[in-house]
């Protein structure tokens, strides 16, 4: 791993900042769990489009630049240290697509990719189910074969953007004879098709975060099928190892919040009983930064994302809740008022939930890497 970066990646960080330092929107956005922030957030994302900032490792007809993994990284550091606002399109840029790059048809991407850049299409998840939350193998929702697709029924719930996204992604049962990770298929979802009913779940903060989606024999064509039918298990790994490895908190979020951790230190005097805890958290970020690189390197070199992303979830899960422990110790009973402290905090306590739980991440680290005996299931 060569940690020096080349003129072509330095002349990529130096337009990059000096495009977030021109556009960065201030103040920030309102929150885009409502529908005002929802659709500021959208409209950033064709800021970004326009710029061809949105998805720039992506190729250039889907409006990406084909920069290396690296300038991403570089990439996503500037774009945390400016203070840029949350990505509304996450879901899509940063799981759906590296599953349609990886199984996805060519058709699939030219109608998909360009809509999802631009902000025009928000993608909800659409995986956990009353009964199958971290343990998805467990899913109920079911697909039953008609002419020219399908027709999902079924429940989705906890599914993150839904309430204003424009379409999700998730599995359901295409053969009810099967169980667990097999007989299983990956649609796409028109949130606005007949027999979709999506119903917002607020949070403390009375914004919906999350929805609950209820599908009546929805159709879904068969040209929204990812893969083949029947093997959406082996899809679905590909968001999953994204969602947990790479792309979806890259090191920039944390390597920003440790050093607004520093200056939040320095502000409060330096209190000597908080500097190993303000040390270890700026280390750990600057840990995820190179371990990241790392990983890059290795996927430039031929190499995938495997059950390794399960180690990296962890780390950063943790990573981000000990950092913001730490601010609001620092705080005090002004750690108790609103502010972007607490809401990071309220946020990195769903970091060891989402995504699938620690017990499922230990579960795949011991059986998958460590080659250990096989949960009792």
């Amino acid at each position: 791993m060569d940690l020096d970066l080349d003129a072509a990646t330095l002349d990529f960080r130096g337009e990059v900042r000096g495009w977030l330092a021109e556009h960065v929107p201030r103040p920030g956005l309102p929150s885009m769990d409502t529908a005002e922030g929802f659709a500021a957030h959208r409209e950033w994302e064709a800021t970004l489009a326009r710029a061809r900032l949105s998805v720039v490792t992506w190729p250039r007809e889907y409006t990406g630049r084909e920069a290396s993994l690296v300038q991403w990284l570089v990439f996503e550091e500037e774009y945390y240290a400016a203070g840029a606002p949350g990505r509304v399109s996450q879901n899509g840029i940063f799981m759906l697509a590296p599953t349609l790059f990886a199984h996805g048809t060519a058709e699939q991407r030219d109608r998909i990719l360009p809509a999802m850049a631009r902000g025009e299409q928000v993608w909800a998840q659409a995986w956990s189910e009353p009964e199958a939350g971290s343990d998805i193998a467990a899913l109920r929702s079911r697909a039953e074969r008609t002419d020219g697709g399908w027709l999902l029924s079924g429940q989705k719930t906890w599914s993150s953007r839904a309430a204003f996204a424009d379409r999700a992604f998730g599995l359901f049962r295409s053969d009810p004879s099967s169980s667990r990770h097999h007989g299983l298929t990956y649609f796409m979802i028109d949130l606005r098709a007949d027999g979709v009913t999506v119903r917002p779940i607020p949070q403390l903060d009375g914004e919906p975060g999350f929805a609950e989606i209820f599908l009546d024999e929805v159709f879904v064509p068969d040209a929204d099928v990812i893969g083949e039918p029947g093997n959406g298990w082996r899809v679905a790994m590909t968001t999953a190892n994204n969602e947990r490895g790479l792309s979806l908190r890259s090191p920039g979020r944390f390597l920003a919040a440790a050093d607004r951790l520093v200056d939040l230190w320095r502000q409060r005097g330096e209190p000597e009983w908080a500097a190993e805890r303000v040390a270890d958290a700026w280390i750990g970020a600057r840990a995820y930064q190179l371990y990241t690189y790392g990983t890059a390197t290795r996927l430039a070199e031929g190499g995938q994302l495997g059950p390794e992303s399960s180690v990296n979830k962890l780390y950063w899960s943790h990573l981000d809740l000990g950092l913001h422990e730490t601010a609001l110790d620092l705080l005090g009973a002004d750690g108790e008022l609103a502010g972007p402290w607490t809401d990071g905090y309220l946020f990195a306590l769903a970091g060891p939930i989402y995504g699938g739980t620690d017990q499922i991440q230990r579960n795949t680290i011991a059986e998958r890497l460590l080659g250990l005996p096989r949960e009792a299931r």
